[in-house]
């Protein structure tokens, strides 16, 4: 089920005016009316909250496990190796 968040039309309780969440269905109605003190709601459009999965293949673990290799800068034109297989330093010189 989403969140849906809504806010004031006009003016009404601190509630719904800085915007309160409600978990709805789909096919629910949209509210019209703010629970608390019954004044003019909509539906506000806003950027949907996602979790990403996998985040665990990103961390130094995994990559080192299948093979990878990670250099970070440590100045200029010199890199230092964070994980992995490799010489410890690589320099542009």
């Amino acid at each position: 089920m989403p969140i849906h968040e809504y806010a004031a039309v006009t003016t009404g309780c601190p509630h719904c005016e800085a915007h309160f969440d409600v978990l709805q269905k789909l096919a629910e109605t949209p509210l019209t009316q703010c629970p608390r003190c019954g004044a003019a709601v909509r539906r506000v459009i806003c950027a949907p909250n996602v979790a990403a999965g996998n985040s665990h293949l990103l961390k130094e673990g995994h990559a080192e496990k299948h093979g990878f290799t990670q250099y970070r800068r440590a100045s200029k034109g010199v890199y230092e190796k964070a994980y992995g297989k490799g010489p410890r330093y690589i320099s542009d010189k």
